[in-house]
């Protein structure tokens, strides 16, 4: 009996008969996936792109209604003896917005608002801290809100915040010699006369509108420890906002 014929009733398959891929074969097989997923990368990637920025768009929208809705907005007994009309806050808020002191500082965000139960100070929905055992939708909902840093309501939301938080600094639009709109001095409202004159008190400001861009700055941190000993310091030195937005309020 022959070496073959042995093997073949022993069950032993010659290597050279043997099933598989040669290594030629599985370099073959790995270009063509290669080519394959080159060709899915370029038809979806930039579907996959558009997806993002669409999510980041209504993001940023959110972000411009919240404030757009509470810089005219008097939240409680406190705010309307303070400003009298919605458009003095806005005015007070936008001037001092850049200006150095943290305590007046625009902070937007979301937080996780109570559906039964509303602060006395403002009216506003109170926040829930704790949602174990909770259903959104039916125990509380996520709220945007609009508020100084320095806002005693501010420190009782920051338990209840969910998702980042956005600093906004505010500057006046004013026109230049061209007549285009360009950011005035931060810090301060002025008179469109010639020359421009700041003014301090709303009474004083000759126009209807004050038309401001808003910069929107992502905070790193969302957390009490970090809004009562980091934030002060780093208010001041932000100066590359996520995004920004030319805006108006009316009288």
């Amino acid at each position: 009996m022959n070496l073959t014929a042995y093997n073949s009733r022993r069950g032993i398959i010659p290597q050279s008969i043997r099933g598989g891929f040669s290594l030629i074969e599985t370099v073959i097989a790995i270009g063509v996936v290669a080519v394959l997923l080159s060709g899915f990368l370029i038809v979806f990637a930039p579907a996959a792109k558009g997806i993002k920025d669409s999510i980041n768009s209504k993001a940023a929208t959110r972000l411009v209604n919240t404030l757009e809705q509470e810089l005219v907005s008097l939240r409680g007994q406190n705010q309307v003896t303070t400003f009298g009309t919605g458009f003095d806050k806005a005015y007070d808020y936008i001037k001092e917005s850049s200006r150095s002191n943290p305590a007046n500082a625009i902070l937007v965000y979301k937080y996780r608002a109570s559906l039964s139960t509303n602060r006395s100070s403002d009216g506003t929905p109170a926040p829930v801290n704790n949602v174990d055992g909770l259903s959104p939708g039916e125990d509380y909902v996520v709220r945007n809100m609009m508020r100084r840093k320095g806002d005693p309501e501010f420190a009782i939301d920051v338990a209840a915040i969910e998702g980042p938080v956005y600093v906004v600094k505010c500057t006046q639009l004013i026109l230049d010699n061209a007549g285009e709109m360009r950011p005035g001095t931060a810090g301060q409202i002025v008179n469109a006369d010639e020359p421009a004159t700041a003014v301090d008190n709303p009474d004083n400001y000759n126009h209807a509108v004050v038309a401001f861009v808003a910069d929107f700055y992502s905070l790193p941190s969302r957390g009490a420890t970090f809004f009562s000993s980091q934030f002060d310091q780093l208010f001041p030195n932000l100066s590359r906002p996520a995004f920004s937005r030319n805006l108006a309020v009316r009288r």
